[in-house]
């Protein structure tokens, strides 16, 4: 039998402080290129005119358009770059609070999208997370710890909304063999 890891702390002020606040701002690393969306199409087989014929995305979006379920994509930047010296993270909130709450394992419970205008090519997505909100301490199978809330609001070069994705993610300690 399992029994639970050590008590969890209480949350500390700062960490508090952080709920509905603004606590990454980031510009996407490149340009939206038909290439990268055509690529995603292909590998998953989506024939989608909207996404490959111009007429047709015209007609229906006035003009090209990257898939919606693509917006994650557009904001997470690329692992490896000249010069760069450090990793880089999407969703640093979330490690952040793995980090400052001592919950070292996390798992993602949720994902949900609510999309805005169009990605179009040459868009450049610009990104802010914020963390929406920190739950009590709760056990699971998994150990215990808490779970958070964190949206990543996205906006193009034009500042209009494109749309927002909501993380739901569980931070837990496993629990120990005995």
């Amino acid at each position: 039998m399992s029994e639970l890891p050590d008590e969890i702390g209480e949350i500390p002020e700062e960490v508090k402080s952080w709920i509905g606040k603004i606590r990454y701002e980031s510009a996407g690393e490149f340009e939206i290129e038909r290439g990268y969306f055509h690529t995603t199409c292909a590998a998953a087989e989506n024939g989608n005119p909207l996404f490959w014929d111009d007429e047709v995305a015209e007609e229906l979006t006035k003009g090209p358009i990257a898939p919606p379920t693509m917006l994650s994509v557009w904001f997470r930047p690329h692992y490896w770059e000249p010069g760069r010296t450090e990793e880089p993270l999407p969703w640093k909130v979330h490690f952040d609070l793995k980090r400052d709450l001592d919950l070292p394992e996390a798992v993602a419970t949720d994902s949900e999208v609510a999309y805005g205008e169009p990605v179009r090519p040459g868009d450049v997505i610009q990104t802010r997370e914020i963390l929406r909100s920190l739950s009590e301490v709760k056990t699971t199978k998994l150990g215990k710890g808490r779970f958070w809330v964190i949206d990543a609001e996205c906006v193009n070069q034009r500042g209009e909304w494109v749309g927002t994705e909501t993380m739901t993610c569980f931070g837990y300690k496993k629990r120990k063999e005995s």
